[in-house]
C-alpha cells in the first residue's frame, strides 16, 4: 500500500478527489440536494439574479430573503425592475421539506426497435426509488434562487445539480464502454502479433485519424428527429466510445509486446493455458497502473465532448438540463452582459471538474509509477 500512502501525501490530488466526491455524492442525491424542481417554472420569476440574503436585520435573527420577482418594463428605458416583498421574510434553514420526490430512483432508456434510421428506446423504471419530502437546504414561505432563475424562470441552482448526473455519468459509462474494447483489442494484436497485429493496428490508425469532434458533429447531426434526451445521451456515449479506444489500444499492445516473453506468460503457456485466458489473466492485469491513470485522465475529454456538443445544439436537449446546454446560453451576448450568472455557473463547474479529475489522474500516476521510488 506503498502508493496509498504516497497518493495521501499529494495535496492536489487529494483536493481534486475532495472536488470529485462532492459532485458526484451531490448528484447522485440531487433529489435532496436540489431545492426545487428543476423543470417547474416560477411565477414571474424569469432572469431573477442570485437571491441577494439579509443577516440580522431589526427583529430578524439569521440568514434569510425576501420574495423577489420581475416587476413591468419601463417603456423609456426598456429596463425592468425587481419588485422585493420586505413584508414577507423567509429564513434560510438547512433539512427543510419540500416538494416530494423518489430518491435513487433508476430508469433506464433499453431498445424496442433496432434500425439505423429510426431507432426506438422505452424508459424502463429499474429502481422505484425511496420517497422522501426533505431538502438539503431552503427557505421557510418564500423561494431562495441561489444562483438565479434562466429565461424560464427555473431554479439555476437546481438544473446544475441535476445536470450534472449527464455531464458527470458520460464520463464513466464512456470509458466502462471504451476502455475494455481497447484492452482486448491492444491485448489480442501484441500477444498473437503478424497479420493479426497487422490488420488490427492499422485499424487503430485509421481511427486516430479521424479529427473526433468533427465525427461527433457529423454523426449528432444526421441522429433521427424525435429522440428524448436519454436515447440522445446513450448514443452519444456509444458515439464517442466508438472512436476513444483506439489510442488506448495501440499503448496496451506495446505494454503486451514486452510482457508476453516473461517468465510468468511462458510458464502459463507452458502449462497449456489458453491464449486468451493468458491475455485475460495473466498480461492485461499487468498494464492495470497505465489503465487507471489512462481512466482518470480520459473521463475528462468525454465531459468536454458532451459539454461541446450541447453547447451548439447538437447533445442534450432542452428541457433537460445539462452543463453543456446550460452554457449554450454564451452564444448570446446580450446573456454575457445582463445575465452573467448564467454562464459562469456551468462553465465553473465543467471546469473545476476537468481540473479536478486531471489532479487526481497526476497524483495516481505519480503514486502508482514504481520510478517515483527513485524520486
Amino acid at each position: 500500500m506503498n502508493w496509498w500512502r504516497r497518493l495521501k501525501t499529494n495535496t492536489l490530488a487529494r483536493l481534486g478527489a475532495l472536488v470529485l466526491i462532492t459532485f458526484y455524492l451531490a448528484v447522485i442525491a440531487a433529489e435532496f440536494v436540489a431545492p426545487y424542481n428543476p423543470y417547474a417554472s416560477q411565477l414571474d420569476g424569469a432572469l431573477l439574479p442570485p437571491t441577494q440574503i439579509y443577516w440580522n436585520e431589526p427583529g430578524l435573527m439569521g440568514p434569510h430573503v425576501y420574495p423577489t420577482i420581475q416587476g413591468p418594463i419601463d417603456l423609456q428605458t426598456g429596463d425592468r425592475k425587481l419588485l422585493v416583498d420586505r413584508s414577507k421574510p423567509s429564513p434560510i434553514r438547512f433539512f427543510v421539506q419540500g416538494e416530494p420526490y423518489r430518491l435513487f430512483q433508476i430508469k433506464l432508456p433499453l431498445p424496442t426497435q433496432f434500425s439505423l434510421t429510426n431507432p426506438k428506446f422505452d424508459e424502463v423504471e429499474v429502481f422505484p426509488g425511496i420517497p422522501g419530502t426533505l431538502h438539503l437546504f431552503g427557505t421557510e414561505g418564500g423561494k431562495w434562487n441561489l444562483l438565479g432563475t434562466d429565461e424560464q424562470a427555473r431554479d439555476q441552482f437546481s438544473r446544475l445539480v441535476y445536470g450534472g448526473r449527464i455531464s458527470l455519468s458520460i464520463g464513466l459509462v464512456g470509458i466502462a464502454i471504451s476502455f475494455p474494447l481497447g484492452m482486448l483489442v491492444g491485448g489480442i494484436s501484441g500477444y498473437f502479433g503478424g497479420w493479426t497485429d497487422v490488420i488490427l493496428m492499422r485499424l487503430v490508425e485509421v481511427l486516430m485519424t479521424i479529427p473526433s469532434i468533427y465525427l461527433l458533429i457529423a454523426l449528432a447531426a444526421v441522429l433521427p428527429t424525435g429522440l428524448s434526451s436519454a436515447q440522445r445521451f446513450l448514443l452519444i456515449i456509444l458515439i464517442t466510445s466508438f472512436i476513444r479506444w483506439a489510442g488506448l489500444a495501440r499503448v496496451i499492445r506495446g505494454e503486451v509486446l514486452s510482457l508476453k516473453e516473461r517468465e510468468f506468460v511462458q510458464a502459463a503457456r507452458a502449462m497449456g493455458g489458453r491464449s486468451l485466458y493468458i491475455i485475460l489473466r495473466h498480461i492485461l492485469p499487468q498494464t492495470a497502473t497505465y489503465i487507471i491513470i489512462a481512466a482518470t485522465l480520459s473521463i475528462p475529454d468525454f465531459i468536454v465532448a458532451e459539454s461541446v456538443l450541447s453547447l451548439i445544439g447538437l447533445g442534450i436537449q432542452q428541457p433537460d438540463p445539462s452543463w453543456g446546454n446550460m452554457l449554450s446560453l454564451a452564444t448570446n451576448a446580450s446573456v454575457l452582459v445582463l445575465q452573467p450568472w448564467l454562464i459562469w455557473s456551468p462553465a465553473l463547474l465543467i471546469i473545476l471538474t476537468v481540473l479536478a479529475f486531471n489532479l487526481l489522474g497526476d497524483g495516481l500516476r505519480d503514486a502508482l509509477d514504481p520510478r517515483s521510488l527513485e524520486r
